[in-house]
C-alpha cells in the first residue's frame, strides 16, 4: 500500500488569493506521483484544475479550515500534510495542526510563524544584519499618530494578518491617518495596525527560491515595472531585471540565500525587497509558494513547485537538479536566476488582468490592495518589445502615434520631463490639466490643456469618449475619493485606452512603443524552443 500525502490548496478563488497557487498545488501533485506517494488533495473551488477528478489520488472537496482538515487528516492517516503551496490560507493552520500531533512536511511551523509574526520577523531580519523599513504596531488611535510622526510620513498602514492587501493604504498625513482608522478599520489592542515607513522612489523585486535545509537555488530576481506601494499581485515584473546593476542582483542573491539558510527553509520560500539608491531594504518574507512560481517556472525552464515538493518529503536539489549546481559552482549563472545561463538575453515580462469592467463604481487604480484576477506573459530579446506583448495579452493594444494625457500628483511631477520629451520624440502630442500643463510649460515641453470636469465643457473624460486621447498616464493624490482623477481612470475602461497609474508604468509603456516602432514588427516565441 502507497504512503499518502495530504496537499492542502488555498481555497474558493477571490480577488486577493490567486489561481496561481492552484498550479503549484497540481504541480505538487505530480511530483508526489514521481516519489511513490498517493497525493490526496484538499480544495474547494470548482474552476481549479487540482480539483479535477483526475489530477489527485484522491479529492476532498472541503473548505480549508481546521474542523474540516482535521478530520480529514484522521480519516487518511497521511505521512504528512503539504501546506505551502495553497498560499495563506493554509499556512495559517500550521501551529495548530502540529499541536494535534500532525507532520507538517517541508518548512516547520516554527520557522512559518518567525516570518508571519512581525515583530519576530523584525527581530530575524535584524539578527542577520539587513536593513528594513522602519514600522511600528499600533494598539489605539494615539499610538498610531505617535508612530506615524516618528517615522515619518508617507507610511504604509494595514491591519494584522490580512490576505491579498487587504485594507492596506499609503498615507500621506495625519488627516488621512485618521480617516483610515475612522472608515477602514478598527484599532484595538486585539486588532493591532501594523504602520511601516514607505519608501518613495524605490524599486520593488520579488525573489523566488527553493531551498533543502543545506543549499538554495534562486528561481530568479523579479523587478516589478511599477513603484513600490502597488501589492505584488498587481504589479508587472520583468526577469531579469532591466533598471538594476549586477552588484545590487548579487548582493539580493546573497540575502535570500542567508535568510533562507537561517529559518531553515524545506521547499518554496518568496522574498520581496525595495531597492532605493545603492540601499537594499527587506519588505515581506513568505516561506511558502507566492503568485510568481508559475510566471518564474516558464521563464528559467524548471518546474519550481514540483522541486520543491519532491525537497519537502526528503530528497536534496543537488540530486534533483545537478546541472544547475554545476553551473553555479563554475560562475556560469544569470545575476539573476541561478537557473539561467549568464548569456541568458530574453526578456520575460508578467503583466496582470483586472476586472474593472465588471466593477463599475471601483476606483481602477493601483496600491497596496491586490485587485487583479489573472496574469500573462511576453517575451523578447528587448525589454520593451517583452512589455509590448505582455500589454498586448491583456488586452491593452498600445497606440503608435496620436495624444497621451498625463496628470500626475504633485510628487511625480519632476519624474515626468523625461517620459513627456520621450513620447513628443515618437510623434505623439501630449496633453494635461492645469497643474501639470503649468510645470511642463515651465520645462519648455509643448503640451496642449484640457479642461479638468470640475471646470467646464469639453472637459477630459469628453476627449476621452469622443476618441481624442490614445493613452493615459495618471497618478492618485490620495485625497478625494470621487477625484477628476477617478473620472479620467473610470473613462479609461470604459473606452478600452491604454493607461497606466504610476510613472514607472508610463516609462515602460514608452519603451514598448519605442521598440515596436523601431522593428515594425515582432517574433513570436515558444517557451520549449528557449531552453
Amino acid at each position: 500500500m502507497k504512503k499518502r500525502i495530504i496537499i492542502l490548496g488555498s481555497g474558493p478563488n477571490r480577488i486577493g488569493q490567486s489561481i496561481e497557487f492552484d498550479y503549484a498545488c497540481v504541480q505538487a501533485v505530480f511530483a508526489l506521483q514521481e516519489e511513490g506517494y498517493e497525493a490526496i488533495m484538499v480544495n474547494c473551488n470548482p474552476e481549479t484544475v487540482s480539483t479535477d477528478y483526475d489530477i489527485s489520488d484522491r479529492l476532498y472537496f472541503e473548505p480549508i479550515v481546521y474542523e474540516h482538515v482535521i478530520d480529514i487528516i484522521k480519516r487518511e492517516e497521511p505521512e504528512g500534510v503539504l501546506i505551502q503551496f495553497g498560499g495563506q490560507t493554509p499556512l495559517k493552520l500550521s501551529l495548530a495542526l502540529e499541536k494535534q500531533g500532525v507532520r507538517i512536511l517541508g518548512t516547520s511551523p516554527r520557522s512559518i510563524d518567525i516570518a508571519e509574526d512581525r515583530e519576530l520577523f523584525r527581530s530575524f531580519i535584524s539578527k542577520i544584519g539587513i536593513k528594513q523599513p522602519e514600522s511600528g504596531t499600533a494598539r489605539s488611535v494615539d499610538e498610531a499618530k505617535a508612530i506615524a510622526k516618528k517615522i515619518g510620513y508617507p507610511v504604509l498602514v494595514r491591519p494584522s494578518y490580512v490576505l491579498g492587501g487587504r485594507a492596506m493604504k499609503i498615507i500621506y498625513d495625519e488627516e488621512e491617518l485618521l480617516k483610515y482608522i475612522g472608515e477602514a478599520v478598527e484599532v484595538s489592542f486585539e486588532r493591532p495596525i501594523l504602520i511601516d515607513k514607505f519608501l518613495e522612489d524605490s524599486v520593488e523585486l520579488d525573489v523566488d527560491a527553493v531551498a533543502d535545509g543545506e543549499d538554495v537555488l534562486i528561481g530568479a530576481i523579479m523587478e516589478h515595472i511599477e513603484e513600490a506601494g502597488v501589492h505584488s499581485g498587481d504589479s508587472a515584473a520583468s526577469i531579469p531585471p532591466y533598471s538594476l546593476s549586477e552588484d545590487i542582483l548579487l548582493r539580493i542573491k546573497e540575502y535570500t540565500k542567508k535568510i533562507a539558510k537561517a529559518l531553515n527553509v524545506c521547499g518554496l520560500i518568496n522574498i520581496q525587497y525595495a531597492v532605493k539608491g545603492e540601499d537594499i531594504y527587506i519588505l515581506e518574507l513568505n516561506p511558502r509558494a507566492s503568485r510568481t512560481v508559475p510566471f518564474v517556472s516558464k521563464s528559467v525552464g524548471y518546474p519550481l513547485a514540483r522541486i520543491a515538493a519532491k525537497v519537502a518529503v526528503g530528497r536534496k536539489l543537488r540530486n534533483l537538479v545537478g546541472e544547475v549546481f554545476d553551473r553555479v559552482e563554475k560562475g556560469e549563472t544569470h545575476p539573476a536566476s541561478d537557473f539561467l545561463p549568464k548569456d541568458r538575453i530574453f526578456y520575460s515580462v508578467k503583466e496582470v488582468v483586472f476586472p474593472w469592467n465588471r466593477f463599475p463604481e471601483v476606483d481602477p487604480v493601483l496600491g497596496p490592495e491586490m485587485r487583479s484576477t489573472g496574469e500573462v506573459m511576453g517575451i523578447d530579446k528587448d525589454f520593451g518589445m517583452a512589455f509590448y506583448k505582455a500589454q498586448l495579452a491583456a488586452g491593452n493594444s498600445l497606440p503608435l502615434e496620436g495624444t497621451v494625457f498625463i496628470s500626475v500628483a504633485d510628487r511625480d511631477k519632476p519624474k515626468i520631463v523625461e517620459l513627456a520629451k520621450g513620447f513628443i520624440d515618437l510623434g505623439f502630442k501630449v496633453c494635461s490639466t492645469k497643474g501639470t500643463h503649468r510645470f511642463l510649460s515651465e520645462k519648455g515641453i509643448e503640451c496642449e490643456l484640457v479642461l479638468k470636469v470640475s471646470e467646464g465643457r469639453p472637459h477630459v473624460v469628453d476627449m476621452i469618449s469622443n476618441g481624442k486621447i490614445d493613452m493615459i498616464i495618471n497618478t492618485p493624490s490620495g485625497k478625494r475619493e470621487r477625484s477628476d482623477a477617478y473620472f479620467i481612470r473610470r473613462s479609461a475602461v470604459q473606452h478600452k485606452i491604454p493607461y497606466t497609474t504610476t510613472v514607472r508604468g508610463g516609462y515602460a509603456m514608452l519603451e514598448a512603443v519605442k521598440s515596436f516602432k523601431k522593428k515594425g514588427d515582432f517574433e513570436v516565441y515558444a517557451l520549449q524552443d528557449l531552453f
